[in-house]
Formats: structure tokens, C-alpha cells, sequence
């Protein structure tokens, strides 16, 4: 006999009443969120004692698990959507993503095929194309087009970069077969190169490893940008010694320091050579929506596939990774395994998104897309990268007007690099200082052993004067930082 399982499930009355409270929690954490402290003054190992050692037998309240929240979970966590958050970039967020990842979490289908839920991957299908002609994106990399093109939702950027790599290589490798069909797999990959700016996420390199083949980073210029005849003279170079050079990076907006590599020069020697063209626009590409941002993506042309994440800048909860593929073939045979069970009567007739990513399983992260472009709608959302970028401006001027500070390069989009004049190791001083006093949070970079702070605009909520607030808390470190220092030479 089976079970009743109305006597252990939480049933739909039950269910209301728990989710109004923390509908309420969850706005009262985010509209009062300038509140904490934001960065948590926990040491590793404070949670265990805080709960059991074990799991409960018996079903607790759910009143007495949303009490635990703040005496478990609040004093560990690290407030990435506050106003003093200016670490890393943003990590989206937002009421009409959040609802939509409820019913997401509700619907809870895996969508890996089109039969899987037809909506999922419909929906995921036409998101992409709103996305892409927003971002007036060539018609090659649509799916609305009628052509090869289409985009695709991935986990994160690091993903997209992988993915890209994997169908470069299974690209490269068809080509080579039909070449020289003596050569065996394993020595075609052992020929094969790939490139990358020096200033490249370290995802790019970790997809290298994954993918198994080489990846050379390459010199940047003064402005921090990987230029065309750099990646020319790479190519030339690898191809006298009998390499492969098969996929290339391009980075619009660098972790470092937000800077643009020269896709219009990049993109077309990739495509004299044949090489994979990918583009990493993981942070600034939401900016790309601006048409006064478009020239930084000039060359998009030429790429053959394209990334960026709505969910680090458009207000769209992670994960949301949008990447467009021109001729998705490419990665769709590299990934092929069809068994069975994973078979349909309408596959060819829409994308089985299972073949374009990593993964088996796949969310319906598109629900994300859908509720924010319709509940701010394009005017917006424009507004909010504009704002974000003017608040880094007003940021630019507050440490211009400090003679003891300078700005490392320029300053693009929402982050403003900086730092006192001086040595390295008094920058990193003044970071320790400004994150000990725990009123706003910032991470350092270095690029040719220039150590220096970034200051990334990271939260929806942010306002003019808490720039000023960040500023003052940067200007009394470097008070103290600056004191010690003359008092220590004082004693020396």
C-alpha cells in the first residue's frame, strides 16, 4: 500500500503563508540592505556550531526555520547588492527576476530537449533574438534571421568560453582530416593553439586546459587592448613552427580593468586564418543595449560566436549567460550523444538546447529575460547601465580632486581604477584598511606589476551620495595609512 503523502508534504495553505513571509523578508532585506555591514566579520568554521550535527527526524516549522535566517545565515553573508558593495562587478538583481525564478523553481522541468517542455526552449529561442537585436547585433547570430544563427543561455561566461573552444576545435579538426587524413586525432590536438589577451579572464586559459590544447596569452598595448598585428605576428610565428592556430578570444571589458580589445582589428586576421572568432563581453555587453556604447563592439562582424552576461549588469538573477553562435553545428556535432530515450518525433525542428552547452539538465532561465524585458522594458534598462557609468564618473572626479591619488587607465563603464601615489605595497595598506573598517568593500587588480583598487558600481540601489559616502571612507583610509607612515618614519 502506498503511503498518503499529504501527511508529510507541506500543503498549498501552508505554502501561501510561508511564501508571503519571506516575500516580505526578502523586500525588507533589499530596501533596508544599506543598512549592514557588508562584508561579514565571521571566521571560517562560525556556521557549524550555530546548527545541529545532524538532520532533524521529525518536520520542523517553517517559522522556526525563517527565524534561523538571521541568526544563521545573515551574519555569513556578504552583501553584494548594497550600495557599499564595490567589489568584483555586479551579480544582477532584481523583483521581476526573482518572481520569475519562483515560478521557474515551480514549473521545475528540465528543458535538455524541445519535448522536454516545448515552452522552455521556445521561450529561451525568441529571448535570445530580443536580446540580440537589442544589442543591434548582425542578423547572422539570429535565430528570427532564417539562417544557421541562434543564441543560447549558459551558466556563466566561463561556460561560453569553453564552449566556443570545444566547437573550434571540433571545427579545426574536420578541416585538418580532410587535409591531411595520414595525421590521427591526437597528433592534429597536439598541433593545435589558441590566443588570448594577457589581460583575459582566467577562464579563457582554464578552458584551454579543459579543452586540452594550447593557449597563448598575448601582449597587450599601452591601453591595456590586444591589437591585430599582435595576434598576426602570434599566427605567423605558430604556423612556421607547424602549429594549428584554430580560436581566439577577444575581450570587451577586461575583469582587470574594463578594457576593450581592438575586435575590428582581431576579427579580421582570425578570419584570413580561419580561426575561430569567440567574443567575451561577460560584464560590458550590457552596455552594448546603449547605441552610444556600440563603437567599443565595433567589428562584432566578424566573430563567430558572442557572450555576455544579463546577469552581472541587466537585472536578471544569476545565472543568465547569453551567448550567440553563428553556425552552431559546430558545437551541436562536438556535443552530440543521442541515446534512446533522449529522442523525439520533432527533433531538427527546434533546437535541442542539450547539444548546445555542457550540461545534460537546463533550467527555464529564459522566464528570467522575459519578466525583466517586459517589466522595465528597453528605456529602463538603458537608464540603469547609464546611471551605473555616470555614478563611476562622479567617483573619477571626487579622487581626481585628491592630489595624493591617481587613475590607473581610463575609465570605462561602471568601474574606476586607482590608486595613492606611491608603492605597491602602501596600496595595498590602504585596501586593508578600507575593507578592515568594513564600511565598504572593495578588490585590488595589478596589470605590469602595478598594484592599484577598483572600484566596481555594483548595486541597483545606489545613489549619488553613496558615492560621496565610499569616497569618504576611501579618503580617511588613506588619512590613517598615510599618518602611520609618517609616524613610522618619524621612529625610523
Amino acid at each position: 500500500m502506498v503511503e498518503d503523502n499529504r501527511s508529510i508534504d507541506m500543503e498549498a495553505p501552508e505554502f501561501k503563508e510561508f511564501a508571503k513571509e519571506m516575500v516580505d523578508y526578502i523586500a525588507n532585506y533589499l530596501e533596508n540592505i544599506r543598512d549592514r555591514r557588508v562584508l561579514p566579520t565571521v571566521q571560517p568554521g562560525y556556521l557549524r556550531p550555530l546548527i545541529p550535527d545532524e538532520a532533524p527526524q521529525k518536520p520542523e516549522s517553517w517559522q522556526d526555520v525563517m527565524a534561523d535566517v538571521e541568526r544563521v545565515v545573515m551574519p555569513g553573508v556578504t552583501h553584494w547588492h548594497s550600495p557599499r558593495f564595490h567589489a568584483y562587478f555586479p551579480t544582477a538583481n532584481s523583483y521581476p527576476a526573482i518572481v520569475a525564478d519562483m515560478l521557474s523553481g515551480a514549473i521545475a522541468c528540465i528543458g535538455f530537449t524541445w519535448i522536454a517542455s516545448p515552452a522552455c526552449t521556445e521561450l529561451e529561442v525568441v529571448m535570445l533574438d530580443w536580446l540580440g537585436k537589442m544589442l543591434d547585433l548582425p542578423g547572422d547570430f539570429l535565430a528570427c534571421s532564417g539562417g544557421k544563427g541562434g543564441g543560447v543561455i549558459q551558466g556563466t561566461a566561463s561556460e561560453a568560453t569553453l564552449v566556443a573552444l570545444l566547437g573550434a576545435k571540433a571545427k579545426t579538426m574536420q578541416r585538418v582530416k580532410e587535409e591531411h587524413p595520414e595525421w590521427d586525432e591526437a597528433t592534429i590536438v597536439s598541433k593545435l593553439v589558441g590566443y588570448c589577451s594577457l589581460q583575459a579572464h582566467s577562464s579563457v586559459e582554464r578552458a584551454g586546459l579543459l579543452g586540452g590544447v594550447k593557449l597563448r596569452s598575448l601582449k597587450a598595448d599601452e591601453k591595456n587592448s590586444l591589437r591585430g598585428e599582435t595576434l598576426e605576428a602570434a599566427i605567423k610565428e605558430d604556423l612556421a613552427a607547424g602549429l594549428i592556430p584554430f580560436y581566439v578570444v577577444a575581450t570587451l571589458g577586461t575583469t582587470n580593468s574594463c578594457a576593450f580589445d581592438c575586435l575590428e582589428e582581431i576579427g579580421p586576421v582570425g578570419n584570413k586564418h580561419d580561426i575561430w572568432v569567440h567574443v567575451d563581453a561577460a560584464y560590458a555587453g550590457s552596455a552594448f543595449i546603449c547605441p552610444e556604447y556600440r563603437y567599443l563592439m565595433k567589428g562584432i562582424e566578424t566573430a563567430d560566436s558572442f557572450n555576455f552576461n544579463p546577469h552581472k549588469w541587466m537585472l536578471v538573477n544569476f545565472d543568465c549567460s547569453a551567448m550567440w553562435l553563428k553556425d552552431p553545428r559546430w558545437v551541436v556535432d562536438a556535443f552530440n550523444v543521442d541515446p534512446l530515450y533522449l529522442k523525439h518525433d520533432m527533433q531538427g525542428s527546434a533546437p535541442d538546447y542539450r547539444h548546445w552547452q555542457i550540461p545534460l539538465g537546463r533550467r527555464f532561465r529564459a522566464l528570467k529575460l522575459w519578466f525583466v524585458l517586459r517589466l522595465y522594458g528597453i528605456e529602463n534598462l538603458q537608464a540603469h547601465i547609464r546611471r551605473h557609468c555616470g555614478f563611476a564618473k562622479q567617483f573619477e572626479s571626487l579622487c581626481r580632486a585628491d592630489d595624493r591619488f591617481e587613475i590607473v587607465g581610463d575609465v570605462n563603464m561602471g568601474l574606476v581604477c586607482f590608486r595613492l601615489k606611491g608603492s605597491n605595497e602602501l596600496n595595498d595598506t590602504l585596501l586593508k584598511r578600507i575593507n578592515g573598517r568594513g564600511k565598504i568593500h572593495l578588490v585590488p587588480s595589478k596589470i605590469n606589476d602595478v598594484f592599484f583598487l577598483r572600484m566596481a558600481v555594483c548595486s541597483r540601489f545606489t545613489v549619488s551620495t553613496d558615492m560621496e559616502f565610499s569616497w569618504r571612507e576611501v579618503s580617511a583610509s588613506a588619512d590613517e595609512v598615510l599618518a602611520d607612515k609618517t609616524m613610522k618614519n618619524g621612529h625610523a
